[in-house]
């Protein structure tokens, strides 16, 4: 089983309102404001968009989802390297970590168990 392309883009930030207004004047959408300084958009039919906000002492990153359609199933070829296996997520998926050849890290996403 292959991933199915992207599910999501995950962006930390300093400013949830004024990226919040960015992402707005693109094009996206506030789906789900979750109260905390970070929220959910999208935009279209592509992926979702995760914006949290983070203390100015940490540095912002991104990180980009692959979509997993079964995590059970999915058997990653053995170029992958598996940092991590799938686990439960705070945020109701499941989520395995991978490194590419270059050393960055990848989540794959997948639906939690039912």
């Amino acid at each position: 089983m292959a991933t199915e392309g992207f599910e999501a883009v995950f962006l930390e930030t300093h400013n949830w309102g004024k990226t919040a207004k960015f992402f707005q004047s693109l094009g996206f959408e506030l789906e789900i404001a979750t109260g905390d300084d970070s929220g959910v958009f999208r935009n279209g039919e592509g992926p979702f968009l995760v914006v949290s906000e983070i203390p100015e002492d940490r540095e912002p990153k991104m990180q980009l989802a692959l979509k997993v359609a079964d995590a059970d199933a999915f058997r990653p070829g053995p170029a992958v390297d598996v940092v991590t296996p799938f686990e439960n997520t705070h945020y109701g998926t499941r989520e395995m970590i991978v490194r590419d050849p270059d050393g960055r890290l990848w989540s794959l996403q997948a639906p939690a168990k039912s």
